[in-house]
């Protein structure tokens, strides 16, 4: 009539696996949005390196290899309750998902790296002209003086680009 607690069914262990995989969600994005204002090549394998972290599963039981656990998890709690059965287990799985994601990094670096330098190449001739059209820094304080000694208007009478601040 009561099942035994000590065992979960397979819609519990399905639920208890979506709770996890959207809270891990939860921190991933929240990662992502601490390391936005990193630099880009430190930025982007520490985000590897968390979703590694996070998504990277191992067995729990090492007769029974279906029953999944997150490896942090396994980690944690086995160094914590100093049980130390599955530690190695974990931390090899562990090891072994962030090889792989860093080889897929690399892979993907080594992708991008000439497709970025091909882009530049495109469009970095018509940025460079743009750039020396712009006017220099002293050009635009100058501007600016002319500005508040004549108002809006300049010494010929004719009225300046106005800067309005956006809504």
């Amino acid at each position: 009539m009561f099942r035994d607690p000590r065992f979960m069914t397979e819609n519990d262990y399905l639920l208890a696996w979506s709770v996890y995989a959207v809270a891990a969600l939860g921190c991933l994005l929240v990662w992502f949005r601490i390391t936005r204002g990193m630099w880009r090549y430190l930025r982007e394998p520490l985000r590897v390196l968390a979703a590694v972290l996070l998504f990277s599963p191992t067995a729990v039981d090492p007769g029974n290899e279906a029953v999944l656990a997150p490896a942090i998890a396994i980690t944690a709690l086995d160094l914590l309750l100093d049980v130390g059965s599955s530690v190695w287990r974990a931390v090899a799985d562990l090891a072994m998902y962030g090889l792989f994601a860093f080889a897929l990094y690399v892979l993907f670096v080594a992708l991008r790296w000439p497709l970025e330098r091909w882009w530049k190449a495109r469009h970095g001739a018509q940025a460079e002209a743009d750039d020396d059209n712009a006017p220099t820094l002293r050009e635009i304080m100058q501007r600016e003086s002319d500005d508040a000694e004549y108002g809006h208007y300049g010494q010929t009478g004719d009225r300046r680009m106005r800067v309005e601040p956006r809504l």
